[in-house]
């Protein structure tokens, strides 16, 4: 991820964009990592490879990484993650209830976060994290 794009805020900027926004940035993000991982690891066709990340992108499996993983995270973190959670959000999915969708949304805001203050290192120890959680 490092060099594909530079962030033009520094992180006192970033921290005063909304939550949602971070989330925003960390859906593409993970959905990014996701993908990658799977065309390096796999064979598969694009159609497969989209059934695939769906097991990794949509918001129960999100919501389900993020609590194998909170224990993990610095102080810091965990506040972004309450950030993310806590931010009314007008959307649901229709394969996801209020709390799944909360908590992902408070888990694409961390990646979000950390991909907008550069903070690259920690970022791919969390997509790490992410894949040797048990299969979502």
């Amino acid at each position: 991820m490092e060099g594909l794009i530079n962030i033009e805020k520094n992180e006192d900027e970033i921290n005063m964009i909304s939550p949602l926004t971070w989330a925003y940035v960390g859906d593409c993000v993970y959905e990014l990592y996701i993908r990658t991982k799977l065309v390096n690891n796999t064979n598969l066709k694009p159609h497969k490879l989209h059934i695939e990340s769906i097991k990794y992108v949509k918001a129960s499996a999100q919501a389900k990484i993020l609590g194998k993983i909170q224990s993990k995270l610095t102080e810091e973190e965990k506040n972004i993650v309450r950030r993310g959670r806590n931010t009314q959000n007008h959307h649901l999915p229709k394969n996801s209830n209020v709390q799944e969708y909360s908590y992902s949304t408070a888990f694409e805001a961390l990646i979000g976060y950390l991909y907008l203050t550069n903070k690259n290192e920690r970022l791919k120890e969390i997509l790490d994290w992410c894949l040797f959680t048990e299969n979502p």
